[in-house]
């Protein structure tokens, strides 16, 4: 019996399947997606696997971005959240454990940082071409909120 092909549509992995057609705000609703899905599939991980995801997830998330605007014929799509989880997991990269509030504050300071972009989010964003733009900002934003947290995580 001959096997059947398994097709993936990159589209769908760029949007989290349904999570990016979610009404209103596609990207917190990637990030609330991500922040969700933390405890299972990040945070138990050691440092170094971490690393391996997050760079694996950069690099396919830009190719499943790519595919999302040339099916949809936009740059940078809004139901492209991908890049949210990306984004959201490299706020909690540097910490082996984190507790409740500290979740919570990684995912409303990665949204203002994703939403208002400061230097170098922004221009981040015309470095790359294609997916690897729409990923690498995320990258930026990421960064800034993991800061944010070690800086509250150092005051409290």
């Amino acid at each position: 019996m001959p096997m059947k092909k398994i097709r993936i549509n990159l589209t769908q992995i760029a949007t989290l399947g349904p999570v990016g057609f979610l009404p209103k705000a596609p990207g917190t609703w990637g990030s609330a997606a991500a922040v969700i899905t933390a405890p299972f599939l990040f945070f138990p991980l050691p440092l170094p696997v971490k690393l391996i995801v997050l760079g694996l997830l950069f690099y396919f998330g830009a190719k499943a971005c790519t595919a999302a605007e040339n099916d949809l014929g936009i740059k940078d799509p809004g139901c492209v959240v991908i890049d949210e989880v990306l984004g959201q997991w490299l706020v909690f990269l540097p910490f082996s454990a984190v507790v409740g509030w500290q979740v919570i504050a990684g995912f409303i300071l990665f949204r203002i940082f994703d939403i208002y972009k400061p230097w170098p989010v922004k221009a981040s964003e015309k470095w790359l071409k294609s997916g690897w733009g729409v990923m690498i900002d995320d990258v930026f934003a990421g960064l800034y909120a993991m800061l944010g947290v070690w800086l509250l995580r150092y005051i409290t």
